[in-house]
């Protein structure tokens, strides 16, 4: 990889910014999946709450306890 002397040529300086690239592009991607993952997990609970409330209120309204009426 190295010319004598000690000097790497261009095609090497090329090949290692490639894989240094490569690398960090992929911790990158490792990491923005992990959070996907964890606002997936969010949306849920979020979703969960939502529904928890419109049930809540759909009784509610059932009811006739609702002010007014």
């Amino acid at each position: 990889m190295s010319r004598p002397g000690g000097m790497m040529t261009t095609n090497s300086r090329d090949r290692l910014a490639l894989e240094d690239t490569v690398r960090s592009l992929t911790a990158e991607a490792v990491e923005l999946e992990a959070r996907v993952t964890e606002l997936r997990r969010a949306l849920t609970g979020i979703d969960e709450r939502m529904r928890t409330v419109f049930d809540a209120l759909d009784r509610f309204s059932r009811s006739g306890e609702h002010v007014g009426g």
